[in-house]
């Protein structure tokens, strides 16, 4: 729930002219809190890179018109049960603190745990194919199965197929919003947005009241790909949101994966053109997870081998996975042994590590051994 006695100082910083949410953050960040900011001497505002007419806003505050309609939003927000993580709260999520703009306020309902840092964005048209959506579906399925959350933005197309894919591989998903969180859009997404706040959250940066303008959306889109590990497009336009959003992802830091197409389908341009640019090509959840795996974290990958199959033996291994798995005993060995005894270079060798410990082939030990289950 709001707190309102540590929101309200965000949301009187935010009210004042000229001050947006990159100018809010970078305030916050050089004096420790809004309420500095909002205290400081004009002097103090000089040191941190104010120029003069903004530090006569700052001085100034709100008028009295834009204090009554944040402390409207205060209540408002106490009534629908929304929650706001500012950007110095210890729950906001991690990954988007890493991101070069995040935004210095995030509304949800629903939850949000440690858990969704290990997530992945399906992004893609709204007008997707028969077959599109069936995708979307699978691999968010797929992935939920395995334990990683699923990303997106509620549209229609290939927004819902991730969202409901995730719900019925009974995982997380969290819907990102270019709307306020007191409004729906589409607005005939109300009983999917109601099964997201119980299986995960709805989230947006903007205030109550925003009503879902274009210009929203490509900003949204960062949140999306700030989020997540990794950003999947599936069918998409080279012109659309879902392309701004796998560019972000990659001036992010993040993976881009793209699912090809026929080349003669508008539909599979999007996707076609990212794999030219070196996007990774994914034909199963399975490309996903092996891309991502040296990301995630020990207790992730073991929850995963837990789920997996009972180990594979050697001979249904590939070539290089059985030598590795060859180099490996019933004893401990230690990376450098397996190294030593497989002859394969080292990076390749820990990749493969990687791969048989999912497979619950292998067992990393305390110590950085192997051993075979």
């Amino acid at each position: 729930m709001v707190n309102s006695r540590s929101l309200r100082p965000w949301l009187m910083l935010r009210a004042i002219p000229g001050v947006g949410d990159a100018i809010l953050l970078k305030l916050v960040q050089a004096m420790g809190s809004p309420d500095a900011v909002l205290s400081a001497t004009p002097a103090s505002l000089e040191d941190v890179g104010c120029r003069v007419p903004l530090i006569e806003a700052v001085r100034r505050g709100p008028d009295a018109q834009a204090v009554r309609e944040l402390d409207r939003e205060l209540e408002t927000l106490q009534r629908r049960q929304i929650t706001v993580l500012t950007y110095l709260d210890p729950q906001y999520p991690a990954p988007l603190k890493t991101i070069p703009d995040p935004p210095p306020l995030l509304y949800f309902q629903g939850s949000l745990l440690e858990d969704d840092r290990q997530a992945v964005a399906i992004v893609g048209t709204r007008k997707v194919s028969s077959a599109g959506r069936v995708l979307a579906e699978e691999l968010a399925r797929e992935l939920a199965e395995m334990g990683f959350t699923i990303v997106s933005g509620l549209a229609r197309g290939v927004d819902a197929a991730a969202h409901r894919g995730a719900l019925a591989g009974k995982g997380r998903t969290l819907a990102v919003m270019g709307c306020g969180l007191d409004r729906t859009y589409p607005t005939d997404h109300g009983p999917l947005r109601a099964q997201i706040e119980r299986q995960g959250a709805v989230l947006s940066e903007l205030p109550l009241g925003s009503a879902p303008h274009s210009y929203h959306f490509p900003r949204r889109n960062r949140i999306i790909s700030g989020l997540s590990l990794g950003v999947v497009v599936t069918e998409a336009a080279v012109e659309s949101g879902s392309l701004i959003t796998a560019r972000l992802a990659g001036e992010q830091g993040r993976e881009v994966f793209a699912v090809p197409g026929f080349v003669k389908a508008g539909n599979s341009r999007g996707p076609n053109s990212l794999l030219k640019d070196g996007a990774r090509l994914v034909e199963s959840a399975q490309d996903i997870l092996d891309e991502l795996l040296p990301q995630l974290d020990a207790t992730f990958r073991e929850r995963l081998g837990r789920r997996a199959n009972v180990a594979r033996p050697a001979t249904q291994l590939g070539p290089e996975e059985a030598i590795v798995y060859d180099a490996v005993s019933a004893l401990p060995q230690s990376v450098d042994d397996v190294i030593r005894r497989s002859g394969l270079p080292a990076a390749q060798v820990a990749a493969l590590l990687l791969s048989l410990e999912l497979k619950n082939c292998v067992r990393q030990l305390p110590g950085n051994e192997y051993v075979r289950p």
